[in-house]
């Protein structure tokens, strides 16, 4: 078994939700994650949501809301603990009025993740079958009210773009970063922002050691976290690009992968 030097630690716990935590096909957490937390949690250690969701479209963890210690959101740009805000990086109105501009020349959706708020600019039927359908987050209710934003952060940005419609979009936009996760959309944060960057500024803040960290996750924009990360973990269902990021390839999320991975490390039953 891999870093068994620090086995003996109690350890901070990382993960993603979509496809690491959360089934695709149920929505749900599977109840062997739920009961593996739970022990990891009786056994001393500290479990943190690592996701590329905005806080708003966090509506899927009611299982487990009770072992969180904190969140790591919108890919890094938005940390906190409780009431505190560990850490907001947010775009600029620069870029915000660049693809903005983009978007209504290339006819394709945005969704804007303010502090407060949630906008999408130019809906189409496509952002409603990926967020809807496919990740279980109700569309319906969010405004499409650019003005809505006009006194907010904006903390991330998602174009519904294809990876060639995304390299002509990125040199339009100053100082930002692309965190692709999903082949028909990209969560586009402030330059230098990605999960790896929130996992740094969480660990300062709490004066974590490093190498008593897990992280597990199952796409692009978790690669980061996995490298920064004492122990990386990637799900059975990451792409290849996410598993060589990792020290440790588990089951597929819908294959206890969740769970097998903290037991294989020791940190559950």
């Amino acid at each position: 078994m891999e870093h068994l030097e620090n086995m003996n630690k109690n350890f901070a716990i990382f993960s993603d939700i979509d496809g690491t935590l959360v089934s695709f096909k149920t929505h749900r957490i599977p109840d062997s994650a739920v009961e593996a937390l739970t022990d990891a949690k009786q056994r001393g250690h500290h479990f943190y949501i690592s996701t590329g969701r905005p806080p708003q479209f966090i509506n899927n963890l009611q299982q487990i809301e009770h072992l969180i210690d904190g969140y790591l959101t919108t890919n890094g740009a938005y940390c906190y603990i409780g009431q505190e805000v560990v850490s907001c990086q947010y775009i600029s109105k620069e870029d915000l009025e660049a693809i903005v501009e983009a978007s209504n020349e290339m006819n394709f959706c945005l969704v804007i993740a303010g502090d407060r708020d949630i906008v999408v600019h130019n809906s189409n039927r496509l952002v409603y079958e990926i967020y809807q359908e496919g990740l279980n987050v109700p569309m319906d209710t969010y405004s499409q009210d650019l003005q809505l934003l006009n006194d907010q952060h904006i903390l991330q940005i998602s174009p519904f773009i294809t990876t060639e419609e995304e390299k002509k979009v990125m040199p339009r936009l100053k100082h930002c970063m692309s965190n692709r996760w999903h082949p028909q959309f990209t969560d586009i944060t402030a330059e230098g922002v990605d999960k790896a960057m929130g996992f740094q500024t969480m660990i300062k803040h709490l004066v974590i050691d490093p190498s008593c960290t897990i992280a597990l996750g199952d796409g692009g924009n978790d690669a980061p976290l996995l490298r920064a990360a004492g122990i990386g973990v990637a799900m059975g269902n990451a792409d290849e690009q996410t598993q060589q990021s990792a020290d440790y390839v588990t089951a597929h999320v819908d294959d206890d992968g969740f769970a097998k991975a903290l037991r294989h490390f020791g940190l559950a039953k």
